[in-house]
């Protein structure tokens, strides 16, 4: 399912950071009483009544010619282009001014559905000083307050509404898994090695990958749809206005994907940018397979495999479910082998454990291993069942769902992997009380 986007817009100081801290719940966003403080697009999923979207938080857009300036605007023209929803903000304490008229002409371009939001409305008072903003031809502007959460709901509601059939796409029926890494780590090889064809160009200048670009095929009887992916780059360096592709577009095809091939470069080693890339695919909760690509180029022994494997599982310890395949794109070296891995993964990603099993199960762990006191409160665990798969969910019945310390439930996870393996997807556990 491809999530929507909606974009944060506005001049600086208008407030969008909080408003997005505030629709994501989070403090993700850095909030400060200064113009130009966010100057990167910031990223983060979202959810309202069932709604689930990718929101983005950009820098104010001025019509300063600094160097810096040109960037915000770079970055806010993109996340413009990539949103299926705009929200414009303005701020009623200011007024509307010029800048925010030449935002509006730059958003009726668009063609897409804009919805205007006026921040800063803490009191009855300054709502009604809205109505100067009608003149931007907007529509209704909708009054809000980050920092009282007012009128949120409101904002949320104008949101998802324009979702449309966004938000319910359906699948194939098809395995779909996304190659994603930073640039140059011979995704798009890999891509062609797989398919057996010349399907994306290939190239060695850093980038050459604009798009994501979708494949269906078959392979003995099952059918794929494969994702390739631009090199994810750091935030700051994806700001020209001709780089079509950015980090979103990867974030999105990961959240379509059952599966995401993160690819590491052999012949370069692991870089801080490589766990960077990791961490998108970990947190969407996807299956996870590590391809070392170029394994043809580097010098080896007979250790050099399994020393670069414990490498990767010191610097990717969230990721020690996920199994790891060495391979060469360039010599085919391993190639099919990665199909019958994503295959594996699927399966065990839709995998369910019938309760009685997880209760015989749990009946052992807490033999083994007792359950935990905190602050002289002893954990209790009636039952276990599960709640969904891709990934694999299950939810823990307890006398209070406070004792379940992380450390128990990382134990809890790995007695499901020793007894039903699920290798290459995560495993969420939920604490709920029992009544």
């Amino acid at each position: 399912m491809s999530l929507p986007v909606v974009a944060l817009v506005g001049r600086p100081n208008v407030g969008k950071s909080t408003i997005f801290n505030r629709i994501i719940n989070s403090r993700v966003a850095i909030v400060e009483d200064k113009a130009g403080v966010t100057r990167d697009r910031i990223y983060a999923r979202a959810e309202w009544m069932g709604h689930e979207f990718i929101l983005i938080d950009t820098g104010g857009i001025t019509l300063d010619s600094g160097e810096i300036e040109e960037q915000i605007k770079a970055q806010a023209e993109i996340a413009i282009d990539e949103a299926d929803v705009i929200v414009m903000l303005g701020d009623v304490t200011q007024h509307m001014t010029n800048m925010d008229e030449t935002i509006a002409k730059m958003l009726y371009r668009t063609k897409k559905p804009v919805i205007l939001a006026i921040n800063k409305a803490d009191n009855p008072e300054q709502r009604t000083d809205i109505y100067d903003f009608y003149s931007l031809g907007l529509g209704d502007p909708i009054p809000v307050s980050g920092s009282h959460g007012t009128g949120m709901g409101d904002l949320l509601d104008a949101i998802v509404g324009e979702f449309g059939d966004k938000a319910n796409q359906h699948e194939d029926g098809s395995i779909r898994f996304s190659v994603i890494g930073r640039p140059n780590v011979g995704k798009s090889s890999l891509v062609n090695a797989i398919l057996g064809e010349q399907r994306v160009i290939v190239s060695n200048i850093e980038g050459t990958t604009r798009d994501a670009i979708d494949t269906t095929f078959t392979n003995d009887g099952q059918k794929y749809t494969i994702v390739d992916t631009a090199g994810i780059r750091r935030r700051g360096k994806v700001y020209e206005k001709t780089e079509k592709y950015s980090v979103l577009r990867a974030i999105s095809a990961i959240e379509e994907s059952d599966i995401t091939l993160l690819v590491l470069d052999a012949s370069t080693g692991i870089r801080e940018q490589d766990k960077h890339v990791a961490g998108y695919a970990h947190d969407a909760g996807r299956g996870v397979i590590i391809v070392v690509n170029k394994w043809d180029l580097p010098k080896k022994d007979s250790r050099s495999m399994k020393d670069f494997e414990d490498t990767i599982r010191r610097e990717f310890q969230y990721l020690d479910y996920a199994p790891i395949i060495f391979v060469s794109a360039k010599t085919g070296q391993r190639v099919p082998d990665i199909l019958k891995l994503v295959k594996e993964v699927h399966e065990n990603q839709t995998r369910r454990i019938q309760s009685s099993v997880l209760n015989d199960l749990l009946l052992e762990a807490t033999r083994i291993t007792p359950t935990p006191l905190v602050n002289g409160k002893r954990l209790r665990i009636y039952y276990m069942t599960q709640v969904a798969v891709t990934p694999p969910t299950f939810v823990v019945f307890v006398n209070d769902p406070e004792l379940l310390h992380f450390s128990y439930q990382r134990f809890l996870i790995n007695q499901l992997r020793q007894n039903f393996d699920f290798v290459g997807t995560p495993i969420k556990i939920l604490a709920r009380k029992r009544k």
